[in-house]
């Protein structure tokens, strides 16, 4: 097995399942940004570096581009974040808890985008700026969870110093399957969106997260709780 499908697949004591659960949860983020650049108008629910530059962009006058969509995904990207942060101090400590409670009220969050996007579309501004705001908050929510669960080199939404650390370091398989796993993503998306439908994607992405909060559920609802769970 190569190094990355190790990765992927490989628990440790210090992380557990961790490690790959967030590994997905980096697909899902190309998938929504996939989704939310082709066909909400340019802008990104999980990359807010892109957003603020967008933004500066739009604001001197650059073609299709939307300071308004920018502003709405920074500021429910902004709400995800604080609610994030917010169930991580009611879930201090329990790892497990945090990140299957976090994913499943994320997950809960891309299927009501998913139903809007099959029933009503995503073209028409309404629509489209509902999208914006359920999928930005949810990513802001799983932003903040795994800044708190705290593993080394996952991210999940952002590869700027990843990539950077891992030519500068040299190391670090995990730096390498994070980028890879959101490229991954990407590109899924990008083809779900292009070949089949916006819902279709949406609907991937829903999956996997459902996914990721019943696997990691499982895994942590041991007596005693196992010592992966346990915070840093």
């Amino acid at each position: 097995m190569n190094r990355l499908g190790g990765l992927m697949l490989r628990t440790d004591p210090k992380h557990g399942p961790l490690v790959p659960m967030l590994l997905v949860l980096t697909v899902v983020t190309g998938v929504v940004d996939a989704v939310s650049y082709l066909e909400l108008g340019h802008v990104f629910v999980a990359n807010m570096t892109g957003n603020v530059v967008f933004l500066g962009f739009a604001l001197a006058g650059a073609p299709a581009l939307s300071a308004s969509a920018s502003l709405a995904a920074l500021a429910a990207f902004l709400l995800g974040a604080l609610a994030g942060g917010h169930l991580a101090r009611r879930l201090p400590g329990h790892r497990g808890r945090l990140l299957t409670a976090a994913v499943g009220a994320q997950a809960a969050l891309v299927a009501v985008s998913t139903v809007l996007a099959a029933v009503v579309g995503h073209t028409s501004d309404p629509a489209r700026y509902t999208l914006i705001g359920l999928l930005g908050f949810a990513m802001g929510g799983q932003n903040a969870v795994v800044r708190a669960l705290r593993i080394p080199d996952l991210t999940t939404t952002v590869l700027t110093m990843t990539i950077t650390a891992l030519a500068a370091d040299r190391t670090g398989p995990r730096r390498l399957a994070s980028a890879v796993w959101m490229f991954a993503g990407a590109l899924l998306g990008a083809l779900l969106v292009l070949h089949a439908h916006v819902p279709v994607a949406l609907g991937l992405a829903s999956a996997l997260l459902l996914a990721v909060a019943a696997l990691t559920h499982r895994a942590a609802r041991s007596t005693p709780a196992p010592a992966w769970t346990e915070p840093l």
